[in-house]
């Protein structure tokens, strides 16, 4: 077996040479390019390079919103660790979630609701321009649409990637269905690292300019 001898400041690179390689002939819509080869780098499934929809000039409005200084919510503290802060920070934004306080688990009981669906709801009262990036739960994509129909929350673009079976591939549908300006992986495929991996994508191309 010959092993590739690679500087560790270049695993990266190399990474996204083998990932160009490897997809061969297909050719990926340039405006997309950048973070369907992140979200393969982050998880190695090259289906994303079928699977991931944007809606019409979401990656502009994103990067837009990005520049200038808006807030990320995740819908797990897995996806929060995982956005580049310090690139986000650049431009004055910071990155919430609320899967983890008290007032959202208490108030998720009483309802018998989840805690990702309170945690959208309690999103709803930050003042801040908002993105979100949902790579775990259907039911926080599904709140979300609910509080865009009723004019409760309007946020500047969605990343929706939950990953599993129950819901997941409803919830990405409905998202679809609102006209939010949104980044989707069709499918029951996503995840956390996926929902980072696509903010950060959208980070470095703007931090790269």
């Amino acid at each position: 077996m010959d092993i590739e001898i690679v500087k560790p400041a270049d695993i990266e690179k190399r990474s996204f040479e083998i990932i160009s390689e490897l997809l061969g002939d297909k050719k990926l819509d340039p405006r997309y390019e950048k973070i369907i080869k992140r979200a393969i780098h982050t998880s190695a499934d090259f289906e994303y390079a079928q699977t991931l929809y944007f809606s019409d000039g979401v990656v502009e409005t994103l990067k837009d919103a990005l520049k200038n200084g808006v807030d990320i919510v995740t819908d797990t503290q897995m996806a929060k660790a995982g956005i580049s802060k310090a690139a986000l920070g650049k431009f004055g934004g910071q990155v919430h979630c609320f899967m983890s306080d008290g007032d959202v688990a208490d108030e998720a009981k009483a309802r018998g609701v989840t805690r990702a669906a309170v945690s959208m709801e309690k999103a709803a009262s930050l003042k801040n321009p908002l993105i979100f990036a949902i790579g775990n739960a259907p039911t926080a994509l599904i709140r979300l649409s609910e509080l865009y129909s009723e004019g409760l929350l309007s946020p500047v673009g969605v990343i929706g990637v939950p990953v599993g079976f129950v819901n997941v591939v409803e919830s990405k549908e409905l998202l679809m269905e609102t006209g939010i300006p949104c980044i989707v992986a069709r499918g029951r495929k996503g995840g956390s690292n996926i929902a980072a991996a696509i903010c950060n994508a959208l980070l470095y191309d703007i931090t790269a300019l």
